[in-house]
């Protein structure tokens, strides 16, 4: 069985649709369709997943945000997930449901709800020991950041992530460092854990990170750090679905701090590993 596969959520049942053997990532697995909103995630324990629900809203949030009237049928989209991740031949899971703006009627269907998968590989551990090195996307902008659209998906593949530079930071106008290409940034200063408030997109991972800061007792700043804070950081970090909380100790060419990863950062990335061991759950 291949590991990447899309699915078709029709009205009665998920229907395979077809995959060329050269796709290896989810930007060329949509390429040619009419692109909409979406939303990724990951498994666990093989069919499970970590507030679904938020994910499914931001979907239908985002549709509000473009102007669609559509609804999103969540009872067919949960059905076709469960299906889809149980029969999966991999452990984990890479996972991403798409509604399009227009069904592709060339693959055989009028679906405009789609799913994909694709196998899941966590950052390795030493990177959450060690942290990476980020950059900047100078030039790459979400022109409306709390809809999750698929066409921001396509255009940032210009910027290559997962070798020697890990992700690429998006600025605003005034130098604030506002989130990475796929991922919400962070940063310590003065002993506040900063991440921007606006003009970034609503990560649910986002939420969870911020939720358990308070939790912990670590004050929490939604006032972005700008460019000209670097130097001043004692951490800095990214979070998202696949990548949990994983720290950054390099921004361009300035170090980080003492240029490993931080106390404030360890303990809400120890908390994250817990609130998920708790809260997983299948999508029916």
């Amino acid at each position: 069985m291949k590991t990447v596969q899309l699915y078709a959520v029709e009205h009665d049942a998920i229907r395979p649709l077809p995959v060329p053997d050269h796709i290896t990532g989810f930007d060329q697995l949509y390429e040619g369709l009419a692109l909409g909103v979406y939303s990724a995630l990951r498994t666990f324990d093989h069919n499970k997943f970590l507030h679904l629900e938020h994910h499914i809203q931001r979907t239908r949030d985002s549709m509000a945000l473009l102007g669609w009237p559509d609804e999103l049928d969540e009872t067919r989209l949960r059905q076709g997930l469960q299906q889809a991740c149980s029969q999966y031949p991999l452990p984990e899971a890479r996972v991403r449901f798409d509604y399009l703006a227009a069904p592709p009627h060339y693959l055989g269907t009028d679906s405009r709800l789609l799913i994909g998968l694709m196998p899941f590989t966590p950052p390795p551990p030493q990177l959450f020991q060690t942290g990476v090195r980020v950059d900047f996307a100078p030039d790459l902008a979400r022109h409306n950041p709390l809809a999750k659209t698929a066409d921001f998906a396509q255009v940032r593949r210009v910027y290559k992530t997962g070798g020697e530079i890990y992700e690429y930071l998006l600025l605003g106008e005034q130098g604030e460092i506002l989130e990475g290409t796929s991922t919400n940034f962070y940063g310590v200063l003065n002993g506040l854990f900063h991440t921007a408030g606006t003009g970034v997109l609503a990560g649910i991972t986002r939420q969870i990170i911020l939720d358990l800061a308070e939790e912990l007792h670590i004050p929490v700043s939604l006032e972005p750090i700008n460019v000209t804070d670097i130097t001043q950081l004692s951490e800095a970090a990214l979070s998202g679905s696949s990548r949990a909380l994983l720290p950054v100790v390099q921004i361009g060419s300035q170090v980080v701090g003492n240029g490993r990863p931080g106390p404030i950062c360890q303990r809400i990335l120890k908390a994250y590993n817990e609130f998920v061991g708790r809260e997983v759950k299948t999508a029916v």
